[in-house]
């Protein structure tokens, strides 16, 4: 009989080599855009491969540990091994929150309408793009430094106190204002970033509504106006941003509940890192499925081939 810790280990296992692959595919075709392509590059693609990098280190960190421990083999990290795997996990939950929540942003800036006051913004945002990312990287590494002072690794399963605890890491010697004072500041953090996910997506669903109305009054651009670039790019911002915030939430309550909690779990603590994986999983696969690039470069290479016959 497969104990329920197998049943998740295996889940986890699929989980983790399926959004792999598609990040990897996401990640080789942006690479090969960048370099071969070049002409074909779009603003967001800068976005979206620093979001498919932390996606990977993301599932990486949260994935293989979590696999091992469900097959009853216990990761030897030592100290540095722990905060390396927890200082990765921290920094690229972040960057992806700080990428889907940019990414919205420009995408909510680029249907901006032309008699809009915000129209300024558009031609200049694509030059921010760059500086913004970096700041965020550097911003992120500097707060989450913490990680590498407060813990260590765990070498006693059976030691459960309150404050961060999993089977392979724990905080050494929490002072629970000062931990409970840095959750609140990153909580506010990431609830501000929501907000602002939260009103573009508001603003796009708003043009969506507005265009769709003009469409239905002039029937002869009824169908170019469904299949425009700019639509199926705001409709794919609002899947991702939907997904992102939704197993947001629902690991921010598993968080905060062991954090508060006396007795902690790590069958609880892999289950909410299973959460947290859910989004880099699926992420890729939504770009893929709206990328017409790659219907494009498969066309060039068949014909490369049937021409070098």
């Amino acid at each position: 009989m497969i104990s329920s810790d197998k049943i998740f280990g295996i889940f986890f296992f699929f989980q983790i080599c399926i959004g792999l692959m598609g990040n990897f595919l996401l990640f080789i075709l942006y690479m090969y855009v960048f370099l071969i392509l070049p002409h074909k590059k779009k603003p967001t693609d800068v976005i979206l491969t620093h979001l498919t990098f932390a996606n990977t280190l993301t599932l990486v960190c949260r994935g293989v540990p979590n696999i091992l421990l469900s097959f009853g083999i216990s990761p030897k990290m030592g100290d540095i091994g722990c905060k390396a795997v927890l200082y990765i996990q921290r920094v690229t939950r972040s960057i992806s929150l700080y990428t889907t929540s940019l990414q919205s942003i420009f995408q909510a800036v680029t249907i901006t309408l032309s008699n809009s006051k915000w129209v300024w913004l558009k031609l200049k945002i694509s030059t921010f793009i760059q500086p913004s990312l970096l700041f965020s990287w550097i911003i992120n590494m500097v707060i989450y430094s913490e990680i590498i002072l407060r813990n260590v690794a765990n070498r006693n399963i059976t030691d459960a106190r309150s404050g961060y605890y999993a089977a392979y890491c724990k905080t050494d010697s929490p002072h629970h204002h000062i931990v409970a004072t840095f959750l609140s500041a990153i909580f506010t953090r990431d609830l501000f970033l929501l907000s602002l996910m939260a009103c573009s997506s508001i603003y796009m669903v708003n043009i969506l509504f507005r265009h769709l109305k003009t469409a239905q009054r002039v029937r002869s651009t009824t169908q170019s106006s469904q299949g425009s670039p700019e639509i199926k790019a705001t409709k794919l911002i609002l899947m991702l941003v939907s997904c992102f915030v939704f197993f947001y939430w629902i690991n921010a309550f598993l968080t905060v509940y062991l954090f508060t909690v006396r007795k902690n779990s790590w069958q609880l603590e892999s289950f909410g890192n299973y959460i947290a994986s859910c989004y880099p999983s699926i992420c890729p696969f939504l770009l893929i499925k709206n990328e017409n690039r790659i219907s494009r470069i498969n066309y060039i290479k068949t014909r490369i081939r049937i021409f070098s016959f």
